[in-house]
């Protein structure tokens, strides 16, 4: 019998984190329910779980804070974020700490599931994936591990700046669509996903620029293209 998937869910709103749990249930996952970011992160870091579901507004700690401290000892377990702020600006502080997504209240569960389902698919195939090994002048990058060498020095990047560079270097000095990016990695090309991968683009230049032949450059009204030497191992 196939081990459920597990899923550390935070909500501090009762009815909602009842319903969801029981939702998640219903359709075959294991969620675990915490009404508070301090016990969230407590379980975390006791238990193994696939996916991580965060209201941003809660007690003791906030989802934001929870996030940040998953971060640091987990780069990859994809995390969702739950909110009623929707400004730009907290979805963006969202995506910047490290979210695969981040949904605004209210929302159907249908779509959180789907949203879920699509990750872990996105999750899935990047393990699947037969090029686990690129070399970018003079780094490697280890799409498996989810890593960045150069020399003596390890750069754990997160999920999505792994998808994001594997995508770059599946296209390198060649144009990675902006809408076929964002569709891959986001499922949906929407001006705050859009944002989210400028902000993932930032992120990747700074990791890159110790190799100055390496380069990720923005094609006006198109996409992105990676200039580099790369030989797949």
């Amino acid at each position: 019998m196939e081990e459920k998937l597990r899923i550390l869910l935070c909500e501090d709103d009762e009815n909602l984190g009842m319903l969801l749990r029981e939702y998640l249930q219903a359709k075959g996952y294991s969620a675990d329910l915490y009404p508070d970011g301090d016990a969230g992160y407590k379980a975390f870091a006791k238990g193994k779980y696939d996916l991580v579901v965060l209201d941003v507004m809660m007690p003791k700690k906030d989802g934001f804070t929870v996030a940040q401290e998953i971060r640091t000892v987990n780069s990859e377990i994809p995390i969702i974020f739950l909110s009623a702020r929707s400004l730009k600006e907290d979805i963006l502080s969202g995506f910047k700490i490290g979210a695969d997504d981040y949904i605004t209240k209210p929302f159907s569960m249908e779509e959180l599931v789907m949203r879920i389902e699509a990750i872990l698919r996105r999750v899935k195939g990047k393990k699947d994936r037969d090029v686990t090994m690129y070399k970018l002048g003079k780094f490697t990058f280890n799409t498996q591990n989810q890593t960045l060498m150069i020399g003596d020095k390890s750069t754990k990047l997160t999920t999505k700046e792994s998808e994001l560079l594997s995508l770059l270097c599946a296209h390198v000095n060649e144009i990675l669509e902006r809408n076929y990016a964002l569709k891959t990695i986001w499922i949906d090309d929407n001006y705050f996903n859009a944002r989210s991968m400028d902000v993932y683009i930032t992120k990747l230049r700074k990791h890159l620029r110790e190799d100055p032949e390496i380069e990720i450059i923005n094609i006006h009204g198109k996409g992105y293209k990676l200039i580099a030497p790369v030989v797949e191992d």
